[in-house]
């Protein structure tokens, strides 16, 4: 249930993009860009990251549809459902440990962030673009968890499926031909 009086019972993240178009279509095409544009992390990795983020911020909404979209991408579901209880991340690839372990320390405490946290995606075979996408896909995520808790965004899971479903097949860009047109 949306807390925006204007939209109607049950209204979903898709409706308020519809409902602010104007501020949705950059960030979705943002979206695009960074979860499906070049990147040294496959679009599998990089939806891994954001549920990671989304569970970490108590977002149950996005945690739902980008792990299930990491796993329609090819994340194993153990790896999934590991790093969200807390246990040793063996059905995770290796280089991606170092990767989670810093978005967590970014997005938990963001001031106490050192050249050591980078240091270890680093050694793990990463690159400066790496560490870009990284970070840049923790802040869009922090960003997003944050609108859509504070706009009380909820679904259903037969809803989060199609959502994931969607995003697995098309992409963010197909979420933009859905947007009304601008004004």
């Amino acid at each position: 249930m949306s807390y925006l009086r204007s939209l109607k019972l049950g209204a979903g993240l898709l409706q308020v993009f519809q409902a602010f178009p104007e501020s949705a279509r950059p960030l979705l095409e943002y979206h695009e860009v960074l979860l499906r544009g070049e990147s040294p992390f496959s679009s599998a990795e990089r939806e891994l990251i954001a549920a990671y983020i989304s569970g970490l911020n108590n977002c149950n909404y996005c945690r739902a549809v980008h792990s299930q979209t990491a796993v329609a991408l090819g994340i194993q579901a153990d790896a999934i459902s590991q790093i969200f209880s807390g246990s040793d991340l063996e059905h995770l690839d290796e280089r991606m440990r170092p990767v989670l372990a810093f978005v967590r320390k970014l997005t938990l405490s963001p001031g106490e962030i050192t050249s050591a946290d980078v240091d270890a995606i680093f050694a793990a075979g990463w690159d400066d673009r790496a560490l870009h996408d990284a970070v840049a896909i923790c802040a869009l995520f922090n960003l997003m968890n944050r609108l859509v808790n504070g706009l009380g965004v909820e679904a259903s899971e037969a809803y989060t499926k199609l959502a994931a479903q969607r995003l697995a097949e098309k992409g963010y860009a197909a979420l933009v031909d859905l947007l009304l047109p601008s004004q």
